[in-house]
């Protein structure tokens, strides 16, 4: 593999990483909007299970899956 196609893999896993942190935290903050009640979208009750869910994926989108996916590249390019 040349430098550059090692730069333009890089900056492509770079993008898909941050694109993924900021969808997860973007998840987050919708889904604590929607638990404190100021988005309804299915009544009060089940509001607040939607926003959980959604708060609880996001974090997973921003903490977890980017690190799985990290680990997953590291081990593809040992081969």
């Amino acid at each position: 593999m040349t430098p550059d196609e090692a730069e333009t893999r890089a900056r492509s896993r770079f993008h898909r990483l941050s694109g993924l942190r900021l969808f997860g935290a973007l998840l987050m903050v919708a889904g604590f909007v929607v638990t404190m009640g100021r988005l309804d979208i299915a009544g009060p009750d089940l509001n607040r299970v939607i926003g959980v869910i959604m708060v609880l994926i996001g974090a997973f989108g921003f903490a977890v899956a980017p690190v799985l996916l990290a680990r997953r590249w590291k081990r593809s390019d040992r081969r």
